[in-house]
């Protein structure tokens, strides 16, 4: 492998990589993504879709998921900084509701691999961000649900100060906490 540094989380299933630089005077070379070192890495999965975004200081996007269509995210930021979170919603896990968080930013040059399971979502601490990741399966726009990025029985740990104003869509202001969340799985 090599190429690679792979650091497991304390909820199985995520990991921190972080792949090798080769930087000159010219600047720097990385391989972002290569199947046989991902797949050595625990990372065996079908990416079928790359997305992008830009977002600006102090948007929080999130936490969201997918209802029917669950996907595997590898995500990491080419510019800027973010606070990136994975909420467990695997059903019998031992972690089930708890959150990790690490910072992703174009200097240390981390991804994250969210499997199937987790709400996700990041916040963004520079002026400006830009966001890359690849899913497992393809986007379907009915299929997404979400989780207060502020809910109390979670309690992520956002790194930004009480009383900042954030930046956020509408939808991502009205998700339910996680008991909302396992009411509406029972309910099914």
């Amino acid at each position: 492998m090599g190429k690679l540094t792979v650091e497991t989380c304390e909820i199985e299933g995520l990991k921190i990589i972080t792949p090798q630089v080769f930087g000159d005077a010219r600047g720097y070379f990385v391989e972002t993504y290569q199947a046989r070192d991902f797949a050595e890495a625990g990372v065996d999965v079908t990416f079928v879709q790359d997305n992008q975004s830009a977002s600006t200081k102090n948007v929080l996007r999130g936490l969201h998921f997918q209802k029917e269509f669950p996907q595997d995210k590898l995500v990491r930021v080419i510019k800027g900084k973010v606070f990136d979170v994975a909420v467990d919603l695997r059903e019998g896990s031992k972690t089930f509701g708890k959150w990790f968080g690490v910072e992703l930013s174009e200097e240390n040059k981390k991804q994250f691999f969210v499997p199937k399971g987790f709400a996700h979502g990041f916040y963004v601490m520079s002026d400006y961000a830009e966001f890359c990741y690849k899913v497992s399966d393809f986007y379907h726009p009915n299929d997404e649900g979400g989780i207060a990025y502020n809910d109390p029985e979670i309690g992520v740990k956002w790194p930004f100060e009480e009383g900042t104003e954030l930046i956020m869509s509408d939808r991502d202001t009205k998700w339910g906490g996680l008991s909302d969340y396992v009411k509406a799985k029972e309910g099914k």
